[in-house]
């Protein structure tokens, strides 16, 4: 089975577990997912018997050469105006339409309960999204691709890193250096933080100017092929306190362990758990303010979660980061990331760049 057919099956599948005849897709992530159309202007309609994409005549021929080379099982209708007409007709006799309750507006659903009718209107959640949790072999593919350009943009910053540099310049090398070895974009807006800024696990890059004896994260990943890559590696300009020393090799540590955990059948929570007791045991996890992961796709946050709180289970084909850190403020922070395949026998880690902190002056 192809994967394009695979995917049209398993989301006409879909529709029988939650009791629909249809399910109305309008978000783009799961568009594309679901056809391989990228355009900003689409819906796609599953029924029981197909898949199809509504898009307009701007889209002739781009979401003809999308749909044959991703899934050619998925018929495309190009509408005459705005696709509304095409929609509803697609959607006759249709007595449970499902509609992406965690994404359509309030004002799109009230249409749909006006033009069908109050009781044919279902809400549903993470339909698509569950189907996306485990990625196939042509999505390992490519997320092992946005890794690679990841692992070897940093690689060709290190050398570049030095006091008198701002995060923003550091940040927009290295999004450069992405560009180079062909990212679309970066996976989201590089995080680099200098100094007491290393203690804010999201902080945005600023104007700040690194110096000598300063720690500094950059979690950065690449998307190729509309799909992402995350990683975060800490440094220390100079020769590191004795504090900073600990900081690294504990949260080091730490991570590890985190990625040593990882087996299919293990719940996603003994991950977090194993991250926060080695940190605990070490005397910091008061420290720890963040979950230990969460899965990588078509977005940069999927699930499974990696948390306390959550229930998921591995299984072959998941895809997540680990990535405990420690913050102290005023003083900095330190966090180790990678992402991870789970495989049929353990782990396989898909961003390899070298966790070597120091940074000689």
């Amino acid at each position: 089975m192809s994967k394009a057919t695979s995917r049209s099956a398993r989301l006409c599948a879909a529709l029988a577990e939650h009791n629909l005849d249809a399910l109305v897709v309008s978000t783009p992530t799961n568009i594309r997912y679901a056809t391989g159309f990228t355009g900003s202007n689409g819906t796609v309609i599953v029924r029981p018997d197909g898949v199809q994409l509504i898009t307009d005549r701007r889209y002739t021929a781009w979401a003809a050469e999308e749909i044959a080379a991703n899934a050619p099982d998925t018929e495309v209708v190009i509408a005459s105006s705005a696709g509304r007409k095409e929609v509803l007709g697609l959607l006759d006799g249709a007595n449970a339409v499902g509609l992406e309750a965690g994404h359509i507006s309030w004002a799109e659903a009230e249409a749909f309960r006006a033009d069908l009718g109050e009781s044919r209107v279902v809400a549903t959640t993470w339909l698509v999204e569950a189907l996306r949790e485990i990625k196939d072999a042509d999505e390992v593919s490519k997320l092992q691709a946005a890794a690679d350009v990841g692992d070897a943009a940093l690689q060709l910053l290190i050398p570049e890193l030095r006091p008198g540099l701002s995060e923003v310049e550091v940040s927009r090398r290295l999004a450069q250096h992405m560009f180079e070895h062909g990212a679309a974009v970066p996976s989201f807006e590089i995080i680099v933080a200098s100094g007491p800024n290393s203690s804010k696990p999201h902080h945005e890059p600023t104007d700040r100017v690194i110096a000598p004896g300063d720690l500094l994260i950059i979690d950065s990943g690449a998307t190729v092929d509309g799909y992402r890559s995350d990683m975060t590696r800490s440094f220390v300009f100079g020769t590191p306190t004795a504090q900073q020393h600990e900081m690294l090799e504990v949260v080091m540590v730490a991570q590890q362990a985190g990625v040593d955990a990882v087996r299919p059948g293990v719940q996603t929570s003994t991950i977090d758990a194993t991250c926060r007791t080695s940190l605990s045991d070490a005397g910091y996890g008061e420290f720890f303010t963040h979950g230990t992961g969460h899965g990588v796709g078509l977005d940069i946050h999927e699930a499974p979660s990696v948390s306390s709180s959550s229930t998921a289970t591995l299984a072959p084909g998941h895809i997540i980061t680990v990535e405990p850190g420690i913050y102290l403020p005023d003083v900095g922070g330190v966090r180790w990331e990678d992402t991870v395949a789970v495989t049929t026998d353990g782990v396989t880690p898909l961003t390899r760049s070298p966790k070597q902190p120091l940074i000689e002056l």
